[in-house]
């Protein structure tokens, strides 16, 4: 699966992604780095049919309202360590890309992995 890791998230992420497999890129990887906007991320995940990785609620906003970006995993941690959200995706990362398959907007709190319809 591919992902695009948003500014608000540590770009250890996305190399966590890739070491298991995945093609993940991180904002930081952008030509405009953590400066590219909401819409040119839109795009790139529209275009190469990425995952949008945030903690960003306006992609949430706007998937739902545009049906961009192509796929999101919203995480709705609040504040959490690095280390500790690390842990978190790579213990649900599995049920999290069996939920990506069918469905196009997916949570992960600290307790839940959420469907939305």
């Amino acid at each position: 699966m591919k992902f695009l890791v948003d500014a608000h998230l540590p770009k250890q992420l996305a190399a966590q992604l890739n070491a298991v497999g995945h093609e993940a890129l991180h904002t930081l990887d952008l030509p405009l780095k953590n400066r590219t906007s909401d819409a040119v991320i839109n795009q790139l995940s529209m275009n190469e049919q990425r995952v949008v990785v945030t903690k960003d609620a306006d992609f949430r906003d706007s998937h739902l309202i545009k049906g961009q970006p192509y796929k999101l995993l919203l995480i709705s941690t609040g504040n959490i360590r690095n280390s500790d959200l690390l842990n978190l995706i790579a213990r649900n990362l599995d049920r999290i890309i069996d939920a990506l398959q069918i469905h196009s907007f997916v949570e992960l709190d600290r307790h839940h992995l959420i469907i939305h319809q």
